[in-house]
């Protein structure tokens, strides 16, 4: 009787994401890994320990598993980043004992300050956020062919390589929602430095895949924009998300502009206290957008709408934006809609209602929603569960259930341990100031004991 195959972890690294796909391509061709050696010449011990991430591939070997298992070279447009990767592992640390970490932010800069430093420092300006939403309103999305991919068809952009960079983006957000920016932002600026800014400065074969290039370079600026505000950085976050905005208007892609105003810069706004200035652009991404809004993508703005004016105190604005935004998702179909909302389920919709409720002030309703986003969560989303299990600990504290709220609480410190995320910093600093009033209690004063041991960072 075989084993049982050793579960892999595709968001752990690169190399667990290349096992994981070589796995996937060889079950679904039917063979076992002894086969698939025999096929290729290599042993079928090789074989497992590439799966299992155990061991790096080598060019000759994943040459040889696409032509055995028909891929089109699915497996070798992964390896430029597996080899960047064990490049990086043979370098010793770059950390040095002149280097700390900004206040607020868990980007390292040097001691003295620099232009690194600067950025991280700069804040977020709502004026400059209004602005750009006016202009994305008042000036509809045209692509245009550039000069580059006017005068110089021979160096067009081939399929390869955007699949490869598709490819990479898929295997970016994973290991980004596992582990958190402060350990994956740096892999993916260097990947926009070199790949993705060498496909945008060349051509494309055609003006669909021009603008595919720019929806897939649209789709790294935000994951970077993301990753800024979970690195505390929210002035570099504003300059990335813009960035994006000023892609899906290259793109012609007035659907994901819409998005990104609401969902990305409107939550930004959010997390940074400027809840008049999230609804603006909310708002305006709403209105931009009717003609060609889907379900799904109508639901997300209705929710960042709502996610506003609940901030504002605004409940039965913030409750009248919900039901739009629950009915919306009520009839959206996976086939309509465009990949990048497939994320949008029930349980992900639950997780702003819970917000919601939170910032009105009404913890029973907050844990219901929460605890149902919970339930749905996958568990190589770590961030996401720390985020919203300390948020139930927050709810609970507010009504009351001190206990219960601690023993929650330690679960969200014991989650946001295991990832490099600034956000998850701030929620367990949350916790433990609407705990304060129970000071006194010794599970509270436990509690903090806890967190001073298990994450220092957040202690106060």
């Amino acid at each position: 009787m075989g084993q049982t195959p050793r579960p892999l972890e595709p968001s752990m690294s690169e190399r667990h994401f290349f096992g994981a796909e070589l796995r996937r391509l060889r079950e679904q061709a039917n063979l076992s890994q002894a086969r698939l050696g025999a096929m290729i010449r290599y042993s079928a011990d090789l074989v497992r320990r590439v799966e299992t991430a155990d061991r790096f591939p080598s060019r000759e070997f994943v040459d040889a598993c696409d032509k055995a298992l028909a891929t089109d070279g699915a497996l070798m447009r992964l390896l430029p980043l597996l080899e960047t990767r064990r490049n990086s592992e043979r370098r010793p640390s770059a950390a040095t004992p002149s280097s700390h970490v900004v206040a607020g932010s868990l980007l390292p800069v040097p001691a003295s300050v620099s232009l690194a430093e600067m950025v991280i420092r700069v804040p977020v300006q709502p004026g400059v956020l209004d602005r750009a939403a006016l202009s994305w309103l008042n000036n509809p999305a045209t692509h245009s062919r550039s000069r580059t991919e006017q005068s110089n068809p021979l160096r067009n952009v081939t399929e390869e390589r955007l699949l490869s960079a598709e490819t990479a983006l898929m295997m970016f957000r994973q290991m980004d929602h596992t582990h958190g920016a402060g350990r994956v932002h740096t892999q993916v600026q260097r990947y926009i430095e070199g790949e993705l800014n060498w496909l945008l400065a060349n051509s494309s074969a055609s003006e669909a895949a021009g603008r595919r290039l720019y929806t897939l370079a649209t789709g790294f600026f935000e994951l970077c924009g993301y990753q800024a505000v979970d690195t505390g950085a929210h002035g570099l976050a504003q300059r990335r998300y813009l960035r994006a905005l000023r892609l899906t208007q290259a793109a012609a892609d007035r659907l994901y502009g819409s998005y990104l105003l609401a969902v990305n810069i409107g939550h930004l706004a959010l997390h940074c206290g400027y809840p008049e200035s999230a609804l603006g652009v909310a708002l305006t991404a709403v209105r931009g957008s009717e003609a060609q809004a889907t379900p799904a993508v109508s639901a997300a703005l209705h929710a960042v709408v709502a996610r506003a004016h609940a901030r504002l105190g605004r409940e039965s604005d913030c409750l009248a934006h919900l039901d739009i935004a629950e009915q919306q998702l009520d009839q959206s179909s996976p086939d309509g809609e465009p990949y990048w909302i497939h994320y949008l389920t029930p349980a992900y919709l639950a997780d702003e209602i819970a917000h919601c409720f939170h910032d009105l002030g009404r913890p029973k309703q907050t844990q219901r929603h929460i605890r149902d986003a919970l339930a749905a969560l996958s568990p190589t989303h770590i961030r996401r569960l720390a985020i919203d299990t300390a948020l139930l600990a927050s709810s609970l504290a507010a009504a009351g259930q001190i206990d219960e709220a601690c023993a929650t609480a330690r679960e969200a410190v014991d989650h946001a341990a295991k990832i490099s995320s600034h956000r998850c910093l701030q929620r367990i600093v949350e916790v433990q100031t609407d705990l304060e009033p129970y000071r006194c209690e010794p599970e509270v004063r436990e509690f903090g004991e806890y967190v001073r041991h298990q994450l220092p960072l957040a202690a106060v």
